[in-house]
């Protein structure tokens, strides 16, 4: 399973972004997918999960400003990021995992099996 993430670039305080990330290879439609950040100085931290037939997680910082869509028919995985802070300067990464034990471990960084490349944010004040 290879994962391409895009979409980042730098955007000013209040604006949006979309982040997409493509998959290609042994992905399937019941594989549980995020998005993780990781600004600088920081640890990477989890932002966003889709677990199919299953409720879709946000971390606090972004519920209600982000939302993770996901387009089985297209094998990609968008972060829609409205009312950008300065605070959600990162790198983001999307990862996927095609084992059930990610459906209850989502919130497990070791758990995910595949990394995207990263994608870089930058939301200037």
């Amino acid at each position: 399973v290879q994962l391409q993430a895009f979409g980042g670039g730098l955007v000013q305080a209040g604006g949006s972004l979309r982040l997409s990330c493509a998959a290609s290879g042994r992905t399937n439609s019941w594989s549980v997918m995020a998005w993780f950040r990781q600004a600088p100085g920081k640890e990477r931290e989890l932002v966003a999960v889709d677990r199919p037939g299953r409720n879709t997680y946000y971390s606090d910082s972004v519920k209600g400003r982000f939302t993770i869509f996901r387009d089985n028919a297209k094998y990609t995985v968008d972060l829609q990021m409205n009312s950008l802070k300065p605070e959600d300067t990162a790198i983001y990464y999307c990862a996927a995992c095609l084992r059930y034990v990610c459906y209850s471990q989502f919130d497990s960084e070791g758990q995910y099996d595949y990394w995207g490349q990263g994608t870089e944010v930058t939301v200037s004040s």
